[in-house]
């Protein structure tokens, strides 16, 4: 079957669904009794893809997680639009000196159980993430030395050296703050039980893989939350998700299959909102000893059986940019020269699988991936078994394939989506120092190694570009990772919201605005 007709028939088999109650009013807690205004609360519902791994800021490393987590808990600083840093629990910040920040801390935040946040809470927080090694975010966090109190609300924070992007780290999920004195009174069992944050909702209720439920923070120090109740659906299927928001039973979905964004538009009370963000569609290689694809030539087959703006055009609806990279513009040590470029050649592909002795019987090529991604991953497997490969596809659910991706314990390759909430090319070329390489694709270049370890501590930018390109240009050569494509994100509204998409895709309930 050609590359065109398996594309054709993925694209008809995509649709339909079926439809669920909407929850909007259902659990309200405001009341005025005798009075004769409306006092149904205000419900913002949204269908996301998959279920947070938990409450603990830190120990999820998913974006999905991150974009539900904002709304309850706060950093010491976030990124706005256009990538400039601005204060949320920090009043304000200053480097002492090459390894020592200083922060001055707001004294009118509370955490949702009334505790004070104050300088006891980000020594807490920061020391803890950067000690525990099995937290998922423990690998961005660990060049935090100590974090020293001068006062209730001011502290210093040290690094084990330069840290050129440390202001970053405190911009993302990973610095989420946490109640220290809650903790360290109940146990983070019970914190997770019921968990706080400062932030302008707090939790109600947590039906895994099908609701969470926030509620309205009175006393957010941000002002009064635009929403009385804020849920956010688990919904797998993207056809579901659809029919939801044709029928009223949610008001924003993400991942908009590209057949159904005519329909969305056409209906009357939903459209369509599309952004670029940083999510590039990859493939990660094992090069382990002994596997098929420790061959540099298999690697390279795999590379150039794909056509990458085939997928994008089809599948993604043209809702995507092609690459060699991961790291998008608008990211630092971004190298353009690898960006908008493909390398389709099957017939060569064909010509190497021979080279490299894979022919008949040869023992399949195992591709796991998210079920997210799965009509993505037929295609791919597709093009791989029309030049030659035997392609296993494991179509796995949220929670499973974050286990195996823990563990790193999936065979040769898995189709994977990485944002980079960092803004740096360290977010997504980490993966191959050799420490963190370990059992996941052991790749092992002591000339990558050197330059990723430089780039690390270096602060003159200019330089530490050059270092990152260099990178870049290496991998693309070495391939243990294959770049498809930067993900456009493809959104579907309801009418009762004003919604514009931010290239991080995190849903801030307070940026999403009701229209009546």
């Amino acid at each position: 079957m050609t590359v065109v007709m398996v594309l054709m028939l993925l694209l008809t088999a995509c649709g339909g669904g079926n439809n669920t109650a909407a929850v909007e009013g259902s659990t309200g807690n405001d009341s005025n009794a005798g009075s004769t205004a409306d006092t149904s609360p205000m419900v913002l519902t949204i269908a996301i893809p998959a279920d947070i791994q938990s409450f603990d800021v830190h120990n999820n490393n998913t974006t999905v997680s991150e974009a539900v987590l904002v709304n309850m808990y706060d950093y010491l600083l976030r990124n706005d639009v256009d990538g400039n840093k601005v204060p949320v629990l920090a009043e304000s910040w200053e480097q002492v000196d090459d390894t020592t920040w200083r922060f001055k801390l707001r004294s009118d935040v509370k955490f949702h159980n009334g505790d004070p946040f104050t300088a006891a809470d980000v020594k807490y927080t920061l020391e803890r993430i950067a000690t525990d090694s099995a937290l998922k975010q423990n690998s961005l966090y660990k060049q935090i030395k100590a974090v020293n109190i001068i006062d209730d609300y001011t502290v210093d924070i040290i690094t084990d050296g330069p840290d050129p992007i440390f202001l970053n780290r405190l911009s993302r999920m990973g610095s989420g703050m946490l109640p220290s004195k809650y903790i360290e009174e109940q146990g983070m069992e019970a914190f997770l039980a019921a968990p706080v944050g400062t932030g302008p909702y707090k939790f109600q209720k947590w039906a895994k893989d099908d609701r969470i439920e926030l509620v309205r923070n009175d006393d957010y120090f941000g002002g009064t939350p635009k929403w009385d109740e804020l849920v956010f659906r688990t919904i797998p299927e993207a056809s579901t998700r659809v029919s939801e928001l044709l029928t009223g039973g949610v008001d924003l979905i993400s991942d908009v299959p590209s057949t159904d964004v005519e329909r969305i538009e056409a209906a009357e009370n939903t459209s369509i909102a599309i952004t670029p963000v940083q999510r590039v569609l990859q493939l990660i290689l094992r090069m382990t000893e002994g596997s098929v694809t420790a061959d540099p030539k298999v690697r390279e087959a795999i590379d150039l059986a794909i056509d990458k703006q085939a997928i994008v055009d089809s599948i993604a609806g043209g809702s995507g940019v092609v690459t060699r990279t991961s790291v998008t513009p608008g990211n630092f040590g971004a190298d353009p020269s690898l960006y908008e470029q493909t390398l389709y050649d099957p017939d060569r592909a064909a010509a190497l699988l021979t080279e490299a002795g894979y022919g008949e019987g040869e023992a399949a090529l195992s591709l796991s991936v998210q079920s997210q991604y799965k009509e993505y991953a037929e295609v791919v497997s597709a093009m791989l078994t029309k030049v030659g490969f035997t392609v296993n596809l494991d179509v796995m659910e949220a929670s499973a394939f974050s286990e195996k991706m823990s563990s790193k314990t999936f065979g040769e390759m898995f189709m994977i989506g990485i944002g980079n909430s960092l803004n740096d090319a360290s977010n997504n070329y980490n993966r191959f120092l050799l420490d963190r390489a370990k059992g996941e694709t052991d790749y092992n270049n002591p000339e990558v190694e050197a330059l990723l370890q430089a780039a690390l501590t270096n602060m003159n930018a200019e330089e530490r570009t050059r270092q990152y390109q260099q990178v870049q240009q290496i991998l693309a050569e070495e391939r243990p990772a294959v770049y498809l494509f930067q993900v456009e994100a493809v959104y579907g509204v309801g009418s009762r919201i004003d919604y514009k998409p931010g290239k991080d895709e995190m849903f801030y309930a307070e940026e999403i605005t009701p229209k009546n």
